[in-house]
């Protein structure tokens, strides 16, 4: 059973974010008619109870549930992830770096040297994705694997204030565009840690190379 509802995730995902328009599934707000979903090859084995219990048991509050307002259908939707471009999805500006005062990025020590020389990136998706915290704090969610070997701080007042937009989604996701080219340059990164196997601060050469020019 725990296998059945890691496949009915793991293809919710992938049509919410990134296939719904393939697939011929209208799109608003980012939700789209859970009966409709139902009809696909892919999910014709699936019934309307496992949907929800899927977005109910989502550790990571990965999906949302609604009444269309007008036909009072069953509607659903990614919170966050999307490659796809989407309407109107409910996502807070962060304008006060006091709304967000932990700002972070996970990732791994085999991408750290490339994301200390280039910043951080969209890549293939719509938005950079960050914590409000560390993996099992109050209130974080989401926004990174609890895997992720180095943790990324980033200055948020100074990146607000040089123009960068912030957003929190539904589940307390923090998300940026980045710049035109979808990266978050390394001047934004307030201090970098490493987690595993223990913790420490890494020293950051660009900012020694920045105070010295």
């Amino acid at each position: 059973q725990r296998g059945h509802n890691i496949q009915l995730s793991k293809a919710l995902s992938y049509i919410l974010r990134h296939g719904a328009s393939k697939e011929g599934l209208q799109m608003s707000e980012g939700f789209v008619f859970v009966d409709e979903l139902l009809k696909l090859r892919q999910f014709k084995r699936y019934s309307e109870n496992e949907i929800r219990k899927v977005v109910d048991e989502n550790d990571k509050k990965r999906f949302a549930l609604r009444l269309d307002p007008v036909t009072n259908r069953l509607q659903i939707r990614a919170n966050q992830g999307h490659t796809i471009e989407v309407d109107d999805l409910e996502l807070n500006p962060i304008t006060d770096p006091s709304d967000a005062p932990v700002v972070l990025h996970g990732t791994y020590r085999e991408c750290w040297e490339l994301i200390k020389a280039q910043g951080l990136s969209r890549m293939s998706r719509n938005h950079i994705h960050f914590a409000p915290g560390e993996p099992g704090e109050e209130g974080v969610i989401s926004g990174m694997r609890s895997s992720c070997e180095i943790l990324v701080f980033i200055d948020l007042r100074k990146a607000l204030s040089d123009g960068f937009k912030f957003y929190r989604s539904a589940n307390n996701v923090i998300l940026c565009p980045g710049n035109e080219q979808g990266f978050l340059p390394p001047q934004y990164f307030e201090k970098v840690m490493q987690t595993k196997p223990s913790k420490y601060f890494i020293l950051i050469s660009f900012t020694i190379e920045q105070s010295t020019s």
